[in-house]
Order: C-alpha cells, then structure tokens, then sequence
C-alpha cells in the first residue's frame, strides 16, 4: 500500500510538488500522468527515497520513506525510464548482486523463471554493455521484481522495447498487480494507462488536477463525457480550452 500526504517539494522558490495527496491500495493501478515539466519524475523520487519530500510524507506498505527508509524500500521497486547497470557485470551477476542486497535467499529458484517471464534467459551470461536497449530495460524490471515487492514504481517502464517485449511488459505488470502488488505507473502512453490503470492522478505545474477512475473523472466534467482518454488528458491539462466553461 502506498499513502502519500500533502506531498511538497521546493527548490528554492520554485514548487515542482505542491501538497499532492493519494492512496494505492493493493491490487490497484495508478496512473500518474501529466505534461512535460509536470512534476511527475520529482513525485516518483519522493516515494522512492531518493530525494526528500519538502513537507509532507509518504508511506510504503505502513513504513514512512524517509523514517523509516530501510524498511520501506525492501517492500518497493524503483524501476526508471532510464536503467542504470553494471557494466563489468552479467545479467545473472545483476540479479545475485540484487539478491543480496535484498536477502533474497532462493535467488536460484527465481532467476530461471523471471527471465524467461520477460524473455531474456537466452542474455543470462551477457555483459550490459552487449545488451540492446530494451534488453536493458528487461534487466532492470527483472532486478526491481527480484525480491518480489509489494510496491512497484514505474517511470515509462515501456522504453525501448519492442512490441513484443511491450505486450510482455503489460502482462507482468497486470500479474503483479492481481497478485496483491500496488503499482504507480507513469507514462505518456496513454493506451497503456488506459488498459492496465485503475485510478488516474493527473498532475499539472505540480498540483493535482483530478484524482480517481476515469469515470470518476470524467462524471466531474459533463463536457468530456463520450471522450477519448487523450481528449481527457488534454483538456485537464490546459492544452485543450473545454474545461473552461465546466
């Protein structure tokens, strides 16, 4: 479960989170989402730990990030847009070095099975530097999923990766979710959070304009009823002129 609490971040002057608040209950999909500059990347640091809300907190299946931060961050996998590995290292080094940080004691058992589930046990004795980008990409996703979080965090967790990988992707992150995990996602693709997200929060310039399911949302503005999520997206977000008159 993650429960975050008029969630701040300032640099100096300049709000990028401003009192944002939401829950993500197990088994629930949320789709963070929003334009560029929207203050979705410093969000997701925050409920990661690695940068320090201003004011606020933020709660990892009932450990605080920042008092609690060891106990909560066993329970949550980061996985960004941009994976950062080990060059001098394998695919199976990445997730026993992983799994030792984790203290995953049967890492044996789960290596086999989480690389073909993301397709890439053929790559288990290759370096990263001999690795695609998206197969990359399929190694830091099968690094977060290692020791089995209850909390999964998702920056573009599709990038780079073909259709294929993307299909597989979709289908791990439903698994997950069916299975107990909650789960942030943020993406601009908007098909992809229509699919798998049960709750949207949409944030603009820092602050939460519009929180809950799409229906939800759209039942709070009559004008949008009949369309298509992008045409939501757009008009929630100042790109789009209809919610001026709702």
């Amino acid at each position: 479960m993650i429960t975050v609490q008029n969630l701040t971040r300032q640099y100096g002057d300049f709000t990028a989170v401003d009192h944002i608040s939401f829950t993500v209950n197990p088994g629930e999909v949320l789709g963070l989402v929003g334009p560029n500059g929207a203050g979705k990347t410093t969000t997701l640091r925050c409920l990661a730990g690695i940068i320090a809300p201003s004011t606020g907190s933020v709660s990892i299946a009932g450990h605080d990030i920042q008092t609690d931060s060891v106990a909560a961050k066993q329970q949550l996998a980061f996985i960004p847009d941009e994976p950062h590995l080990f060059e001098h290292l394998t695919v199976e080094e990445h997730l026993r070095f992983v799994a030792r940080l984790y203290g995953v004691a049967d890492v044996e058992q789960r290596i086999g099975p989480l690389l073909e589930e993301l397709e890439i046990a053929d790559k288990r004795r290759s370096l990263s530097t001999e690795l695609s980008r998206g197969m990359k990409q399929k190694l830091a996703i099968a690094c977060g999923l290692l020791h089995d979080p209850s909390v999964l965090i998702l920056d573009e967790p599709l990038t780079g990766l073909d259709p294929g990988g993307m299909r597989r992707m979709r289908a791990t992150i439903a698994n997950r979710a069916r299975a107990g995990s909650s789960v942030i996602l943020s993406s601009h693709l908007l098909t992809l959070v229509e699919e798998l997200c049960t709750k949207l929060f949409v944030i603009r310039k820092g602050a939460c304009v519009a929180y809950g399911s799409i229906a939800e949302i759209v039942d709070a503005h009559p004008t949008l009823a009949g369309q298509s999520l992008e045409d939501v997206f757009l008009a929630l977000t100042g790109a789009d002129e209809r919610l001026s008159n709702a």
